[in-house]
């Protein structure tokens, strides 16, 4: 660290472990948050898994069409 960085970091006071009431309300918070995020992934893996498909079935269609203007041509 340069001298200059000293002045700027903050001491931080030693924390008091938490009672168990507490650590339950925490890690009960932590879940929900953890549950949201997830819910918010499996959202978004949904979605793209959707377009995926849409995509897939217009380039479907597509290549049927382009092969049925072909073989009228001829």
């Amino acid at each position: 660290m340069r001298f200059y960085e000293f002045k700027t970091i903050k001491p931080t006071s030693p924390t008091k472990p938490l009672t168990p009431a507490q650590a339950r309300i925490k890690a009960l918070k932590d879940q929900a948050k953890n549950a949201q995020v997830a819910v918010k992934a499996e959202r978004a893996r949904q979605k793209i898994q959707a377009g995926q498909q849409e995509l897939t079935k217009v380039e479907g269609t597509h290549k049927m069409q382009s092969n049925n203007t072909k073989r009228n041509t001829r």
